[in-house]
């Protein structure tokens, strides 16, 4: 029924402003409650757990999270920050949305498409999502024999389907063509060769219930009425950060995780043999398996795409008390380490903190790699002949090692690091005993410096000097929206994540544009009632005719987030418009 009345709410729109579509959209109208819950499973399974085209999770996809116990908090009440980086674009974008039912009040955001919140907060409680490291599809490689595929010593053939497929034409009429589908007992075939085939299993198809599972997170009043809608598993990822109006936080690995009879996290990333029901996983571990933090020593909480063992500093979760296949062992610093690394130092920095601080700390561009190679840089660059080397080295010494609009350096640093991106630069990889420290020390100070020297060129020959500040070179950008590039990729350790991608006009006069990152924003105090302030970084709309098409982007801009109007009173202090539903 609820699906069904976001379908209609859709149907309704576009019946009665249906001027403002585009007809390429109408298409797919009328929209079912079929169709709202194929999307929730094509965004998540298929997207965030497999990528369509790589087999694995989008790398432009990820989030910072804290939760902060009331101990640590100079309010004396929990905070938590919500914080998810995702691609500025189609079915990724956030909409933020207040759902207030004779049953629960609670505002957050969904994405695009989904009927449900899935970072929120009500009267209570909040909670928020970060993707993790969880390994929800499994490629079985298959051996191909006369008649089907080799499994447990015998021929097994292919179940095959052939469905129809309506294809409308430019006249506005259908042809049919038909897809065939073969499906092994693993899963469906996703590629084949002459003598093999690959076989995709991926978690949670059979488990439907997501949007109510969401619904009753929503309506949660404690942590166990909250767990308790949490342990359905009907979400089959993502880690929950949480925090209530009690003092309580927690941390849970969430997700399907197989249960499998061995092999390691990287094991289960590569093709696994398919030729026998000993490596074919048929149940999941129990929510009771999964780690998890309630109320820990610490004081706080964090994730930023990390393993659950340093979701606490010192790690409380140990990898050693649960399967290798579970997670990474430690950080990478390809990846998420330098983020990870800077997100616990600025909550061990603080004594306590203030909602005040978490929200100063959120738009921190301070680059962590920084703190573990760019010494060894700027000394090797100093014992360089090269002039321009030389100059490379005083724009380093002299540079604040952050991505504000202002930093002068920070073009020279992102450049040198995009240079260096194939080469192994540590000569220290990263250390479980020193996680925080490592990796450290330049591996090729001759490659290095070579590198640095083709970055200082490059800026050198475009803008006529290497002291670049970052808003010249780098530029926020949303669709007619554009304003001065602030924070940078959390590879380099930033936790303002903002992924650029090079411009493809070359007529601008800056290099690099925003394309994904800081997305919804929420930063809230769990207090009675409960303070927060949001941003959706690109606005609430992608309408050209909307004035909220990227109208947040100053804010975010300035490190600035706005209060969310929760009340009744706040909203129609703020109404622009409003609509009285009837039963029909």
């Amino acid at each position: 029924q609820y699906l069904d009345g976001f379908a209609a709410g859709m149907n309704r729109y576009a019946a009665e402003r249906g001027d403002k579509l585009k007809e390429d959209f109408k298409v797919v109208l009328p929209v079912t409650g079929v169709d709202v819950l194929a999307h929730v499973q094509r965004v998540i399974q298929f997207h965030f757990l497999t990528n369509p085209q790589q087999l694995q999770t989008s790398s432009q996809s990820g989030s910072n999270a804290w939760a902060i116990s009331p101990d640590y908090s100079t309010g004396q009440n929990a905070l938590l920050l919500a914080n998810p980086h995702l691609p500025w674009g189609d079915l990724f974008l956030f909409y933020e949305s207040h759902l207030h039912t004779p049953n629960f009040n609670a505002y957050g955001a969904a994405l695009v498409g989904m009927p449900t919140l899935a970072i929120a907060f009500n009267d209570h409680l909040g909670w928020t999502a970060t993707v993790n490291p969880l390994i929800g599809a499994t490629r079985y490689q298959l051996t191909l024999a006369e008649g089907g595929y080799l499994f447990d010593g015998e021929v097994r053939p292919f179940e095959t389907t052939v469905e129809p497929l309506k294809v409308k034409q430019a006249d506005g009429s259908y042809r049919t063509e038909e897809l065939t589908i073969q499906q092994s007992v693993h899963g469906v075939v996703i590629d084949q060769q002459e003598k093999s085939a690959i076989a995709l299993r991926i978690t949670g198809l059979d488990r439907p219930n997501l949007p109510e599972q969401f619904l009753q997170m929503a309506a949660a009043k404690n942590w166990q009425e909250f767990e308790t809608a949490l342990s359905r598993l009907q979400l089959p990822m993502f880690n929950i950060l949480y925090a209530d109006n009690a003092g309580n936080i927690a941390y849970i690995y969430n997700g399907l995780i197989p249960v499998k009879k061995d092999g390691s996290w990287q094991d289960w990333l590569q093709p696994i043999p398919g030729d026998t029901s000993a490596t074919l996983w048929t149940e999941y571990h129990a929510y009771q398996d999964l780690p998890r933090l309630l109320n820990p020593t610490t004081g706080w909480l964090q994730n930023t795409n990390d393993p659950p063992w340093t979701s606490t500093f010192p790690p409380v979760l140990q990898s050693s008390d649960f399967p290798d296949y579970f997670a990474p062992q430690g950080l990478d610093p390809k990846i998420t380490a330098f983020r990870t690394q800077r997100s616990i130092k600025m909550l061990q920095d603080a004594e306590k903190m203030s909602f005040e601080q978490m929200v100063e700390n959120k738009f921190s561009s301070y680059l962590e790699m920084t703190d573990h190679v760019l010494d060894d840089l700027i000394n090797a660059a100093k014992a360089s002949d090269e002039p321009i080397v030389q100059q490379a080295a005083t724009v380093l010494a002299n540079w604040d090692r952050q991505a504000t609009p202002n930093s002068k350096g920070t073009p020279l640093f992102f450049l040198w690091s995009q240079l260096m991106a194939g080469e192994n630069l540590f000569a220290t990889p990263w250390d479980a005993n020193q996680s925080l420290t490592t990796p450290h020390t330049l591996a090729n100070p001759e490659t290095a410096i070579t590198q640095l020297q083709k970055a200082a060129l490059q800026l050198k020959n475009t803008y006529d000097t290497i002291a670049v500040e970052w808003s010249q070179y780098a530029k926020l950008n949303y669709r007619n929206q554009q304003k001065p590039g602030t924070g940078a990729s959390g590879r380099l350790g930033s936790f303002q994540v903002i992924e650029y991608q090079p411009v493809s006009q070359n007529n601008l006069d800056h290099q690099l544009q925003s394309v994904a990152g800081d997305s919804y924003i929420a930063a809230l105090e769990l207090s009675d009632p409960i303070r927060a302030k949001v941003l959706n970084t690109y606005g609430n709309a992608t309408q050209p005719h909307s004035a909220h098409v990227g109208d947040q982007l100053s804010l975010y801009a300035k490190g600035e987030m706005r209060d969310a109007w929760f009340t009744r009173t706040e909203i129609e202090a703020n109404l622009a418009d409003h609509m009285v539903l009837e039963d029909n």
